[in-house]
């Protein structure tokens, strides 16, 4: 509600005013009414919805013609004036109907008998200002019931010739200020800027009046309809002389008062409940803070700057204790009614400060309690203005009203508002303070549901974030891209991942899984499940073997465990992918010859967690170039479409071309995410199979032989030569020869195996039959066994062991050196 809702208008003389003695004094309601260009009410008063029986809502956005219809009869000749100074009176309201109309471009002032709801007919007297300037505003009409000014409880409140709107120039009353600064508090709410254009214009055509005689014109202030401090103060005191002189209570210093007091806090409470209305649209924090600024200004304060405490503002936790002179304020909003800049350069919004303990902010942040300042004194003004280093804010603040106001939630202050008024508008007081107040707990409320899920949100991604892999994008033989899309549901966790673990000989283990449900309980599992692959992936299970092993773990962790899971190891020396499925989603393979692409036809098998039911795996041959997309359901399944249609998109979008592999995965989010329906988050993982050329691999077969090791030496020597990396030969050489000796020691049978393998690193793989795989040890200056590892841990980037068929593979790898 503004200022306009319950106003009224002001009539009386005094001495130099132009007024004749005997001229009605009183209060008659007033009602506001502002008509846009399209000829619709876009401003309806309280005053107006009393005056012609039409609520606020029923009126906004109706044709202004139908609201106040202008009935065809006469009202008393004897009550028809001639023309005022710059309007014209016509006893059909003509000119109400035309200036509603938009067919004039003057003021004009006149009595009208409209037709209104419940009260067949009623004359009205107006003034009908046309507002010019680039506001969708183009009449601003007041309107009085001027049967109020006639009689009031039956009896004549002045005997008049006649009652008429005029108006006069504005510089032939006193009154003229008070109107230019009580005008603006009876428009709707609107900048200061074009409430100040309207203001202007009005008093440039004229200052409206009442014309009770040929020569006799009272000036017409529009008001709140609440009485100044000084009039209720002043009431009181006769009401109190009167009680001490025992004399009965004058009605005016009682029933008024009591109606005005009514009035009055209906009013605010009005305000609260649409501002509450205006505020907490939205969980994001950021634009909730806007809003409860914008709430305030211009209707309650000219200026509001909102302060939170750093861990609102950072999205952390609740924050604990009562606040400090150390406690950090971060400046979050700032809204106000003064020229635009004025403020930001001294306040700017983002600035965070301490406040110190005599200041009116730390009293209300310590205490949970407005504090008001009634006027801001120049002592106070420069202790305010010390916290601001080389900045003088004492001409913004000094003279005003101020409010400080607390932002709290569950007892804790979160933060504070100060508002402040100009020095020429009424001071804040009691009633403002318990306002303010309400106003605070209410925003208080609305910024910590903003601020729990906000945090909510950051804890939410923070923990996906953390359970999702940073992938490298060049692996040995493939090049990889992944997506993450959150789901739409709340708590944004989900359990879907990706995965790729380097294995030996140049391959890479490939994972997509997704855990059944949602929320906290299914991202722990998909952590849990995603560690268990890594493990055993680097154990270099066979894909059956190790979805086996997954879904035994599963049941022994809960009977709510279920996931689906898609595992590839891709051969990049052989050009071939091992798979296994465990109730997911085919992959696709688009083939780089033709850009075909197909669902890669594996045995679903079970979801993990089922028990008891075997996997299968299969090869699949693949050429340099080949692309292998591997996705969870979220991507493709759609509430109430068949998934076909979904898993067909998935085909077609990857086989579009693409500049990159950043590029492809878009493609393929942006031609099935613009689905609607999706809830499910979405993990995508797409692997370009760039393949080991033959002639960057090397391999030899060895006897079981000590000598053995010396022609190891001397066949990776040459090798390294032909590949140009002799920089690398004596330390390939060294752990080759160290490798080869163990496997010739500790071999079974007849088989020992080098390979060397060139790609963006150096690999070397050493395999023989002996199951048992080697253990670091530390080896004293006396041993003679046990340096071989240790050598190999000083000298290597990486090395390792796993299983190999019957027997074992340690593997080493060295850093490239640069090209010059």
């Amino acid at each position: 509600m503004d200022r306009g809702t319950d106003t009224g208008a002001t009539t009386g003389h005094g001495a130099g005013d132009g007024t004749a003695e005997g001229a009605a004094v009183g209060r008659i309601p007033l009602g506001v009414v502002v008509v846009d260009r399209a000829g619709l009410v876009s401003h309806w008063s309280t005053g107006a919805r009393r005056l012609f029986g039409t609520t606020k809502d029923e009126a906004v956005g109706r044709p202004a013609l139908d609201l106040l219809p202008v009935s065809g009869a006469l009202p008393d000749e004897d009550d028809i004036p001639p023309h005022g100074a710059y309007g014209a009176y016509d006893a059909l309201g003509h000119d109400l109907e035309t200036s509603l109309d938009g067919h004039l471009s003057y003021p004009a002032a006149g009595r009208a008998r409209l037709t209104v709801p419940g009260r067949d007919r009623m004359d009205v007297l107006w003034w009908a200002y046309p507002l010019v300037g680039p506001g969708r505003e183009r009449l601003l009409v007041l309107a009085a019931d001027a049967e109020t000014l006639r009689r009031r409880d039956d009896e004549p409140v002045v005997a008049v010739e006649r009652i008429a709107p005029g108006f006069a120039l504005h510089t032939d009353f006193p009154g003229a200020e008070e109107l230019a600064r009580r005008l603006p508090e009876i428009l709707p709410s609107m900048s200061v800027g074009e409430s100040a254009r309207i203001v202007a214009q009005v008093l440039e055509l004229g200052y409206p009046v009442l014309e009770f005689s040929q020569n006799d014109r009272v000036p017409v202030t529009p008001d709140w309809g609440v009485p100044r401090r000084a009039e209720r103060r002043a009431r009181r005191e006769r009401a109190a002389r009167a009680v001490a002189e025992g004399l009965p209570v004058p009605p005016d210093a009682r029933e008024e008062d009591e109606d005005l007091e009514y009035a009055a806090v209906r009013e605010r409470l009005e305000f609260l409940n649409e501002v509450s209305g205006r505020i907490g649209t939205s969980l994001d924090l950021s634009q909730t803070i806007v809003e409860v600024s914008r709430a305030v200004v211009p209707r309650f304060t000219d200026v509001a700057g909102t302060y939170l405490r750093e861990q609102v503002v950072a999205g952390e936790g609740f924050p604990e204790g009562v606040p400090d002179t150390t406690t950090m304020w971060h400046r979050v909003a700032l809204e106000h009614t003064d020229e635009p800049g004025r403020w930001d350069d001294v306040v700017p919004v983002g600035e965070a400060m301490p406040f110190p303990a005599h200041t009116p902010f730390f009293q209300c942040m310590t205490t949970g309690e407005p504090v008001l300042v009634p006027r801001i004194s120049e002592q106070m003004g420069h202790a305010i203005a010390a916290q601001f280093e080389k900045r003088d804010i004492r001409p913004l603040i000094t003279g005003r009203s101020m409010l400080v106001v607390p932002l709290k939630a569950r007892n804790v202050v979160l933060g504070f508002m100060i508002l402040l008024r100009h020095p020429e508008r009424e001071v804040f007081d009691d009633m403002d303070r318990v306002t303010g107040a309400e106003l605070a707990a209410r925003a208080g409320l609305v910024l910590d549901n903003a601020r729990m899920y906000t945090y909510q949100e950051n804890v939410a991604e923070t923990l996906q974030d953390s359970m999702l892999p940073q992938i490298e994008a060049h692996m040995a033989g493939c090049d990889i891209a992944t997506r993450y899309l959150p789901g739409t549901l709340l708590g944004r966790v989900g359990g879907d991942w990706f995965d790729s673990v380097k294995l030996p000989g140049a391959r890479t283990a490939l994972v997509v899984g997704d855990v059944m449900g949602h929320g906290l309980n299914s991202a722990a599992m998909m952590g849990q499940l995603r560690t268990a692959v890594q493990t055993m992936a680097a154990l270099d299970l066979p894909p059956a073997q190790l979805l086996r092993n997954l879904d035994d773990l599963a049941q022994r962790l809960g009977e709510h465990y279920l996931a689906t899971c898609l595992y590839a190891v891709y051969d990049p020396v052989v050009g071939e992918l091992h798979l296994a499925n465990a109730g997911h989603i085919p992959p696709v393979l688009v083939r780089a010859v033709d850009g075909r692409t197909e669902l890669l036809d594996l045995p679903t098998g079970a979801p993990i967690g089922v028990g008891g039911v075997p996997f299968e795996a299969v090869r699949v041959r693949v050429e340099p170039g080949d692309r292998l997309v591997m996705c969870t359901d979220g991507l493709v399944e759609v509430r109430g479409e068949d998934i076909g249609v979904g898993l067909a998109t998935l085909c077609e979008s990857a086989a579009h071309p693409a500049a990159s592999m950043d590029d492809a995965c878009d493609t393929i989010i942006r031609a099935l995410n613009t689905r609607g329906g999706r809830k499910d988050d979405v993990a995508l993982l797409m692997a370009r199979l760039n393949g080991i050329a033959p002639e960057d691999v090397a391999e030899w077969r060895l006897a079981p032989d000590p000598v053995e090791a010396a022609r190891a030496r001397a066949a990776v020597r040459e090798q390294l030569y032909v590949w140009g990396l002799d920089a690398l030969a004596d330390t390939t050489a060294l752990l080759v020869g160290e490798l080869v000796t163990n496997a010739v020691r500790h071999a079974r049978g007849r088989r020992i195996e080098v390979r060397l393998v060139r790609g963006d690193t150096l690999q070397c793989e050493v395999y023989d039959d002996d199951p048992t795989l080697p253990t670091l040890l530390s080896a004293a200056p006396t041993d003679e066994f046990g340096r071989g590892l240790r050598v190999l841990t000083t000298l290597a980037r990486e090395w390792g062991t796993s299983r190999a068929g019957a027997g074992k593979t340690v593997w080493f790898e060295l850093t490239l050196p640069r090209r010059r």
